[in-house]
């Protein structure tokens, strides 16, 4: 467990430390890609990032999501990514930003947020397939998680923000 991490909103400074980060997370630069296309999109509903010491370790992102439902556009989240600096895995930076960052968009009224990822990983924060399953998603498999605070939508369309169809 990393002591003293500092957890805060992601700042128009921190733009070459997170491209940096995503990059060396996930091995290539698809997901880096994928937070710059949010940001200059203004697609992001909540992004915070982990610093240990003055340095960024960890960069959580939300995006803005949509489930159609009929004639109607429901407001949900997508959480990605989620990047540790490879040095900082496995030291509870993923987990604190993703528990943070869960806190936050409850409280400014989200209700919906779907990952896909590693559901043993994910599922550790109550995202489950189930809740997933019933969505119509070009990314539906069992990696297509879903967590909901109150009055979700159970079954639709997700919509994704336009960055996603790069990947």
């Amino acid at each position: 467990m990393i002591r003293n991490l500092v957890i805060r909103p992601a700042e128009e400074a921190d733009r070459a430390a997170i491209h940096a980060l995503v990059d060396a997370a996930f091995e290539g630069p698809s997901e880096a890609k994928l937070v710059d296309r949010l940001v200059a999109d203004n697609d992001v509903v909540l992004e915070l990032v982990a610093l240990h010491e003055g340095t960024l370790v960890g960069h959580v992102l939300f995006s803005r999501l949509l489930v159609k439902t009929g004639n109607r556009l429901v407001p949900a989240v997508a959480l990605a990514p989620l990047a540790v600096d490879p040095g900082s895995q496995r030291t509870g930076v993923g987990t604190a930003l993703v528990e943070n960052a869960h806190h936050m968009v409850q409280e400014a009224g989200e209700t919906l947020s779907v990952v896909l990822g590693d559901p043993a990983y994910y599922g550790r924060f109550g995202y489950v397939h189930d809740r997933a399953a019933k969505f119509e998603s070009a990314y539906q498999c069992a990696a297509l998680q879903a967590l909901s605070w109150g009055d979700a939508p159970m079954a639709g369309k997700l919509i994704y923000a336009p960055a996603f169809s790069d990947l």
